[in-house]
């Protein structure tokens, strides 16, 4: 599996795609600080929250193969700016959670934050239902892509 860092505000689902995508036990747990399972790492929603700790994820994301962003669909905050994509120099794909309680327009319009936000590709997912998390796993099952200008001498 890929390196991924998963990021996202408070209580968007990030531990709980962590549990799921490490076969964890699925149980609410608070962040409080970074922490590091097999290959992802889980940031608390408080390094999205406060821009003075955004710089702290773009480092942590460098040992990383793949940047998540994490985009609750029933809340009505966003935080990811258009284009944040580009303060990473990887790969960043988005997750629209919580999809088997959000209704269709409130899937759609965090689909579209994330597309403002330079996610590719997208992917809608109820890590608690288990729905659209086999094209997620299988997304991150892949050979990692090369980073802009690596190919550069």
């Amino acid at each position: 599996m890929k390196k991924i860092i998963l990021i996202g505000n408070v209580a968007c689902g990030k531990t709980t795609l962590c549990q799921y995508l490490n076969n964890m036990e699925l149980k609410y747990k608070k962040t409080q600080a970074v922490e590091v399972y097999h290959e992802t790492i889980d940031t608390p929603g408080e390094y999205l929250e406060n821009r003075g700790f955004f710089r702290s994820l773009m480092v942590m994301s460098t040992e990383t193969d793949q940047v998540l962003f994490v985009q609750d669909a029933t809340t009505e905050r966003y935080y990811f700016s258009p284009g944040q994509s580009g303060a990473f120099s990887l790969p960043v794909a988005g997750i629209v959670t919580k999809t088997d309680i959000a209704n269709e327009q409130q899937i759609r319009n965090a689909r579209q934050l994330l597309e403002l936000a330079g996610a590719d590709p997208i992917f809608e997912v109820s890590a608690f239902t288990g729905e659209g998390m086999e094209a997620l796993t299988a997304f991150l099952e892949c050979e990692p892509r090369k980073n802009a200008g690596e190919d550069r001498v």
